[in-house]
């Protein structure tokens, strides 16, 4: 009977390490992510950065948190203009905004503190990541940002 019990809060244990969080519909068309391109994702020095700086408010698979931190995954938010982006994350961000037809409303701390490289690296990683394709960021692009 004891290990009945133990086998029960286990049970209830990882049932909700799961999440139990529904996923929107966006999630689950994801495209699958080659192998090749998820190695390189796991070893990408934009991960250590996302880890520290990103992941508590965008979730581990950039899901973020409904109707607080919006998603990154495909949306025009991430995957568009880089200036805008990297603007963002030099200056931070307050309000309501629409993501991929849900509204958000938090506050994002600027990140200025962060070196260009590693904006950078994040930025890359972000965009490369959670099912998005997009362009590598420049640390120079960065730096231009930065400087207007």
């Amino acid at each position: 009977m004891k290990i009945n019990g133990i086998l029960f809060l286990l049970l209830v244990f990882l049932l909700s390490a799961c999440g139990g969080r529904k996923q929107n519909s966006q999630q689950q068309t994801q495209a699958p992510v080659s192998a090749e391109k998820s190695a390189e994702m796991a070893n990408h020095p934009g991960k250590k950065v996302y880890a520290s700086f990103c992941l508590a408010c965008h979730m581990a698979d950039g899901s973020g948190v409904p109707g607080m931190h919006p998603p990154l995954i495909q949306t025009e938010w991430v995957t568009g203009d880089k200036e805008r982006l990297i603007n963002i994350t030099l200056k931070g961000m307050s309000g309501k905004i629409e993501v991929n037809g849900e509204t958000y409303n938090s506050i994002m701390p600027p990140h200025s503190h962060l070196s260009d490289k590693q904006i950078a690296d994040v930025l890359t990683y972000v965009r490369k990541s959670f099912g998005n394709n997009a362009s590598e960021v420049m640390i120079e692009e960065v730096q231009k940002v930065r400087n207007k």
